[in-house]
């Protein structure tokens, strides 16, 4: 039987997305903590992404479809305002949440309103969900940090050390009062909206990896190349509260960051045309 509130929110905006939308699903309904809603919400795809989401019998998914198709920070705002938890997770329709993702980061926020977001280390994996790197990310940020550490953190790294939005549990509060994802930004919207929340609260990096972002050279992350790099760096130079040695470190890291990541849709390529 459906709660009234449930105690945590997986909202998973979807387009297009009726290759792994099922996968995405049946991971966070194996979940062991059971007090959650997943809705999905259907940007108006062609495919069969609706008929993939309403395939699941469980009274704890809900799915909603747009009328038309709209940009993507606009969706993902709307999935979190139809969402009705206090605590909200935003996935990605290929990304996975390993079974403990919920019932821990809900430990860690609960009770703790000195704190807005949690983040998790995650994997990479493939098309086919093999593993290609485990546990990345949250590097010296695991425990608590206020803003102007994760600032300095982001900076230092040039890239993106909290992780995708599926890695990341946040109040809803205070999403709302800092007016959620700022549609001007494409990219480091996630981190954007993170260090705005972090006005608000605190952050707590888990040690744990219990997500995984999916590595697809034909993804929207997989296809940014040039444009995500350009628009980090542009981003990141406009984060205040840091140090001159944070923006020096940058200048060295930035490039390595993106060194990386190419090579990880690179190697994630190299085994789907092994498997094709």
């Amino acid at each position: 039987m459906r709660a009234a509130t449930p105690a945590v929110s997986v909202c998973v905006p979807a387009y297009q997305a009726e290759r792994f939308l099922g996968a995405t699903m049946r991971s966070v309904l194996a979940q062991n903590f059971g007090d959650f809603e997943l809705l999905v919400l259907d940007n108006a795809s062609t495919d069969r992404t609706e008929v993939v989401a309403h395939s699941f019998d469980d009274y704890r998914v809900r799915v909603i479809r747009n009328p038309r198709v709209l940009p993507l920070a606009e969706n993902w705002n709307l999935a979190v305002h139809y969402s009705r938890a206090p605590l909200v997770k935003l996935l990605c329709a290929d990304d996975l949440l390993r079974p403990d993702c919920l019932r821990l980061q809900h430990q860690a926020l609960i009770g703790r309103h000195d704190l807005s977001l949690t983040a998790c280390r995650r994997d990479f994996v493939d098309d086919t969900g093999r593993r290609l790197v485990a546990g990345r990310g949250l590097r010296g940020l695991i425990g608590r940090h206020d803003r102007t550490a994760v600032a300095r953190r982001i900076v230092r790294d040039g890239g993106n050390p909290v992780g995708e939005p599926g890695s990341v549990l946040f109040r809803r509060e205070h999403f709302e009062a800092v007016g959620g994802f700022d549609g001007r930004l494409s990219f480091p919207m996630d981190l954007d909206l993170w260090l705005r929340m972090l006005d608000h609260g605190g952050f707590h990096g888990m040690a744990d990896s219990l997500a995984a972002f999916r590595v697809r050279p034909g993804s929207l992350s997989g296809k940014a190349g040039r444009a995500e790099y350009a628009e980090q760096r542009s981003y990141t130079r406009h984060i205040g509260g840091v140090r001159p040695v944070d923006r020096a470190l940058s200048s060295v890291n930035a490039p390595a960051s993106r060194l990386r990541r190419q090579g990880l849709f690179l190697l994630a390529g190299h085994y789907a045309r092994q498997s094709g």
